[in-house]
């Protein structure tokens, strides 16, 4: 499975013919397809392109609404805290 990068993800807004990509806990998922998605915007909040898994906190629906788009990847975790180097 294809791993992206947030800069990567970005490419994915949905505007000028991109496909539209969000990611969510994670996941990498293609909305392209969607109505919703129009252009890379979701009810004007969302635009494609980025990380909705801390925006789903507060919409009025959780992230199972994405469960019926392809996951086309995985975002990289870089959130990671740094390892204690060895003495």
């Amino acid at each position: 499975m294809k791993e992206f990068t947030e800069e990567e993800l970005a490419q994915y807004d949905g505007k000028n013919g991109n496909l539209a990509y969000v990611s969510y806990k994670g996941k990498v998922y293609n909305v392209t397809g969607s109505f919703l998605w129009k252009e890379g915007t979701h009810q004007v909040f969302h635009r494609a392109g980025v990380d909705l898994t801390d925006a789903l906190e507060q919409a009025p629906h959780g992230g199972e609404v994405l469960d019926k788009f392809p996951v086309v990847g995985i975002l990289q975790d870089i959130h990671m805290p740094d390892m204690p180097s060895k003495p």
